[in-house]
């Protein structure tokens, strides 16, 4: 679930000198130097010299935080019962089991020195943005983690195979999550997973939604992590922090999910083949693309700390994503009208202002009146996002390319 990254705000404007790299406009920037700090989740001690088990740290909740999901499971068990369920075709989800158990990442996640050694030498706004870059990011990947082990946990009698694919893609999201959360510990800092899996509220999703809003998370993060990759190649010098570099082998995790969730869907014609089908398909690509744009947006420091501008990122990631998803929702947005993102512009102004009431001295009662209009106006725009003329597209049959690996 690497597309559900979080809120962070820019903490400063960098000076730019733009250069064309090839998918963005890349920027140069100078930093200053300010002194970390991290809310803790339990009192934290101080300590002159720093050592793994560093201080726990808690993620400020937003709406645009990654969450954790549950779901109906008893609803899922029927789903994939064979006896039930004659859409299930064995033999491709067969096929599917034994590309994953191939896992060709087994080896990959390695550390080395260069991960402590750049996390050392990096300073100011640039080294808070991107901590906390790790620390949503590990959020993510460990949400996932526990959505695939139960469902791994509670399919096991009803279909050993599809549970056998759940069980091994937590396998995948828990070495993200861990490796993400070794990052961590270069900056001295750690996240208390086992505190999370507690402490944390659970978002009820009804299983088709589950698959409409996972399939779009794993691929918008294959988008990302090969966009971003492809990137930091093609303009080394903002190779900031060497996880960049596991960029390309990471992805394929993500596309696999997403292929399975693809397969799942077709098991399932009737979550793509009827008019609510179409409905739910356009309103989670608008929920999961308009997250992307106003979190990316919020956190542009990030994105311009590796040289990217963070719109023109985004709308590639959007496009892409969304002529993959093409291939199986039965119908999708048309985000590459220019209206389109002129929508998104104006949603990104009107959540700015937003934030900037809540973080105002007024008291909360006079916050709330202000809300009101913005929040109407933010509305008003994702609704006529929704309403634009969709894209009819979609199959019940996988494009002869998939499942592959996508470069």
């Amino acid at each position: 679930m690497a597309a559900e990254m979080a809120l962070i705000k820019p903490i400063s404007k960098f000076s730019t000198n733009p250069t064309r790299s090839t998918f963005f406009t890349t920027r140069k920037f100078n930093t200053t130097t300010v002194k970390m700090s991290a809310t803790s989740s339990q009192p934290a001690t101080t300590s002159k010299k720093p050592g793994k088990k560093a201080n726990k740290t808690a993620i400020k909740e937003s709406l645009l935080t990654p969450r954790f999901y549950t779901t109906d499971f008893d609803e899922m068990e029927t789903l994939f019962n064979t006896e039930i369920n004659k859409n299930l075709n064995q033999s491709e989800f067969q096929a599917l089991l034994q590309e994953f158990k191939t896992d060709y990442n087994q080896t990959h996640f390695v550390r080395n020195k260069e991960f402590k050694e750049a996390a050392d030498k990096m300073e100011g706004p640039l080294r808070q943005i991107f901590v906390e870059f790790l620390e949503r990011s590990c959020t993510a990947e460990f949400s996932g983690f526990l959505l695939y082990k139960e469902l791994g946990r509670r399919l096991k009698k009803t279909n050993p195979v599809v549970a056998e694919i759940f069980s091994l893609m937590s396998r995948d999201e828990a070495r993200h999550a861990g490796f993400l959360n070794k990052g961590l510990s270069d900056f001295n800092l750690a996240l208390d997973l086992g505190f999370l899996t507690k402490a944390r509220k659970y978002t009820f999703f009804k299983p088709k939604f589950i698959f409409y809003a996972t399939y779009l998370s794993e691929k918008i993060g294959y988008w990302r992590y090969i966009t971003i990759y492809r990137h930091l190649k093609e303009n080394p010098e903002y190779q900031c922090y060497p996880i960049f570099k596991y960029f390309e082998n990471w992805c394929q995790d993500e596309n696999r999910h997403g292929d399975f969730f693809s397969a799942l869907l077709k098991a399932q014609p009737q979550f793509l083949n009827d008019w609510k089908a179409k409905l739910w398909s356009r309103f989670f690509c608008l929920s999961v693309y308009v997250t992307m744009y106003l979190n990316d947006c919020q956190r542009s420091a990030f994105y311009e700390g590796i040289g990217l501008d963070t719109k023109e990122f985004d709308m590639h990631v959007l496009i892409e994503t969304n002529r993959t998803t093409a291939r199986i929702f039965p119908a999708v947005l048309d985000v590459e009208n220019p209206e389109f993102k002129r929508k998104l512009d104006r949603m990104v102004v009107i959540n700015e202002k937003i934030l900037a009431i809540g973080e105002s001295e007024d008291i909360p009662l006079v916050k709330n009146l202000k809300r009101i209009p913005l929040i109407a106006a933010l509305a008003s725009e994702i609704l006529a996002a929704y309403l634009m003329p969709p894209v009819e597209s979609g199959s019940v049959d996988f494009a002869e390319f998939e499942p592959q690996i996508v470069y």
